[in-house]
């Protein structure tokens, strides 16, 4: 069993215990209010940034102590994050829905539920929770499933981040004319980062379609790389939770010049 396979046996396992019946989840999701549009907001800038809650992973284990997901929220917000990406699986990541709502609860930019989100209740469940964007990885799902869930997802009002890791999954998510792309350079059954993976499969995604560099950024040069790429923005977790200043973090990758 690969990582990928474990990681989402354990998904399925946790979203039994706390599985709401169809009636529940309809009136969280009518209740929620209105999406913030993450599109939108990442457009207003030149070059933007996704900033991540992340408090472990499965490669490095526990990243920092988060005491208060808000607060740490806040500090992205206020260094120019244009949206707000928190990780809610449990058992590898250390996440929860409780972060996500807490996160929710204090900043008024758009929020990714970033989770492995394999079925339709968890489609469900992220806009009723909040979410403005969602994550869907193509290494996970089918392409029956991979059409389904960003069909669902644009009905609850949702955009979605389609994640790749290669060329093949590239092709496959082309086929449902997706507005976000967002490459990996984390290998999801290794673990192993290769950010040449931005330079070899960001520039093969048309111009019009939204670019995101994913994991391993951690310097000013990776930025650099991410942009020459040509990365519209980067999607940024552990480099800025081990961070002793992670608003003046975001603040300096934003500064850099595609040069």
């Amino acid at each position: 069993m690969s990582v990928l396979d474990s990681i989402i046996a354990g998904v399925l396992e946790d979203q039994k215990s706390r599985q709401l019946s169809q009636a529940e989840l309809a009136d969280r999701i009518a209740s929620i209010g209105e999406v913030r549009n993450p599109l939108q907001s990442l457009k207003s800038k030149n070059f933007s940034v996704i900033a991540e809650v992340k408090r472990s992973s499965p490669s490095k284990g526990a990243l920092a102590e988060i005491s208060d997901p808000s607060q740490l929220a806040d500090l992205y917000e206020d260094g120019g994050a244009s949206v707000i990406s928190v990780l809610t699986e449990q058992r590898r990541f250390g996440g929860s829905l409780q972060d996500f709502s807490e996160v929710r609860s204090r900043v008024s930019i758009p929020m990714l539920r970033k989770d492995f989100i394999v079925n339709e209740y968890l489609v469900r469940e992220s806009r009723a929770y909040g979410a403005d964007l969602l994550l869907l990885i193509v290494a996970a799902l089918d392409d029956a499933q991979l059409q389904d869930f960003y069909t669902l997802a644009q009905e609850l009002g949702m955009k979605v981040l389609i994640e790749v890791h290669n060329l093949e999954e590239l092709e496959r998510a082309m086929r449902i004319n997706p507005q976000i792309i967002g490459v990996n350079a984390r290998n999801l059954k290794t673990l192993e980062i290769d950010l040449q993976n931005f330079s070899s499969l960001l520039p093969r995604i048309p111009a019009d379609i939204y670019r995101v560099a994913e994991s391993g950024i951690a310097t000013i040069d990776d930025v650099k790389l991410a942009m020459q790429s040509g990365a519209n923005a980067i999607l940024v977790g552990e480099t800025l939770v081990k961070s002793g200043d992670p608003a003046a973090t975001i603040a300096e990758f934003l500064s850099v010049k595609n040069s």
